[in-house]
């Protein structure tokens, strides 16, 4: 069974809304089972996709953006920027409380690193160069992440966030 297969069915599994207080992270064999190479690499060795070469970097879909190994909520497509960088970026977390942040200084600088609070997954990093309003660049790893289109939000589990995509009527 191919890994895109087995990660499609643990999805497919988890389509009810994601709490914080039923997520078990699995264990790293399992990890290693579900995840491709590089989402493994990027959220459990702190690794670095290529970018422009990755998934989300110019995806301009509605929906949001969940942890890869947890569906933890993390980013909306309304705070998606373009910031020249190759990576998806982003204006603020769109669960604050799902975000983690420490400094790394892993490459001869510092750098605040971005991890998901439950799973424990480096997503990227975050730099004070971004746009208004929140002047916070989130660049973050697309292997690090699953996007929900807006339109599979209920479908998905996460119904909570479908009003933030509905259009106003006139």
């Amino acid at each position: 069974m191919s890994k895109a297969l087995v990660l499609s069915l643990f999805w497919s599994f988890s389509a009810l809304a994601w709490q914080a207080d039923k997520f078990k992270k699995p264990s790293d064999g399992d990890l290693k089972h579900k995840l491709t190479p590089i989402q493994y690499k990027v959220t459990q060795k702190d690794g670095t996709e290529t970018p422009f070469g990755n998934d989300y970097w110019d995806n301009h879909e509605d929906g949001i953006y969940v942890d890869v190994v947890s569906g933890e909520p993390l980013f909306s497509s309304q705070d998606k920027f373009e910031s020249g960088t190759g990576w998806p970026s982003f204006t603020k977390p769109l669960k604050p409380e799902n975000i983690v942040t420490k400094t790394d200084k892993s490459i001869f600088m510092s750098r605040t690193e971005v991890r998901s609070k439950h799973a424990n997954s480096h997503l990227g990093h975050v730099f004070d160069d971004g746009p208004a309003p929140t002047g916070q660049r989130y660049c973050m790893n697309s292997a690090a992440l699953k996007f929900i289109p807006a339109k599979d939000l209920e479908k998905e589990g996460y119904g909570e966030f479908a009003a933030l995509f509905q259009k106003k009527k006139k």
